[in-house]
């Protein structure tokens, strides 16, 4: 009976995802740890989760040419190693009780900054955008990348909502299917590497990961299918309200 409420709650997120746009992570997470699973394993499965589930996307945007390769490559250079390095922080621990309280508050901080993004997006992006040489746009994307890496590793949230926001503020000029495609390309490296690693921790649940697919994979494509006609301006206030709720819950309380 379980497994039918976990391919339930795929189905749920990953229409979430495919209408609005709003990653994976910051609602999968925070909805397994209703299910009354502990940080480790909701973060662990998580990350297996997205990598896999987004990466039928990479290859349907680098077909349409939709993926700035120098970018990824120059992210992934800081968020790679630095998932790595996180996971070896992590296997310091003798139990994952002991990092318990450093992920929920890492990941409170991550869901009130991703609700943040989502809601002042256009005018962080306006506000903060800027034009920068190519030297100094692979420092900082490099930069970016290393912060990601360790806070997506720590949390599962972040790769999508976060790095598509670095991308428009550094990259004001790109066209909006490219941030996305260029986005999801470092995204999907960045969850499966972060994933096996939290495999090798012992928190990943193989049955649950299983059935978060079976219920997602269909669902995600009629989310994007349908998008164009469900009022988007209204849902994602309210994910984003959402998030904020289960953010200051994980920080505070």
């Amino acid at each position: 009976m379980d497994f039918l409420w976990y391919i339930s709650a795929g189905a749920a997120v990953g229409l979430a995802v495919g209408i609005t746009g709003v990653g994976g992570g910051s609602l999968m997470t925070p909805l397994l740890l209703m299910f009354g699973f502990p940080p480790h394993i909701a973060i662990g499965t998580d990350l297996m989760y997205a990598g896999i589930a987004k990466s039928t996307g990479v290859v349907m945007h680098a077909k349409r040419g939709n993926v700035n390769w120098k970018i990824v490559f120059a992210m992934a250079a800081g968020s790679i190693p630095a998932s790595l390095i996180t996971v070896w922080a992590l296997s310091r621990f003798e139990k994952p009780d002991h990092y318990q309280e450093i992920l929920t508050s890492t990941l409170g901080m991550m869901l009130v900054l991703t609700a943040v993004v989502i809601l002042f997006r256009a005018k962080l992006t306006k506000a903060l955008s800027f034009n920068i040489s190519d030297d100094q746009s692979t420092k900082i994307v490099f930069v970016c990348g290393f912060i990601l890496g360790v806070l997506v590793t720590l949390t599962s949230v972040g790769a999508g909502a976060l790095g598509t926001a670095i991308m428009m503020i550094l990259f004001p000029i790109m066209r909006a299917k490219n941030i996305v495609g260029t986005d999801l390309a470092h995204a999907v490296p960045l969850t499966l590497v972060a994933g096996t690693g939290h495999i090798f921790l012992g928190n990943v649940d193989y049955s649950l990961l299983a059935a978060l697919l079976i219920g997602s994979i269909p669902t995600i494509y009629i989310g994007t299918r349908i998008a164009s006609h469900v009022p988007n301006h209204v849902l994602q206030p309210v994910l984003a309200t959402a998030l904020l709720s289960f953010g200051v819950k994980y920080l505070f309380f």
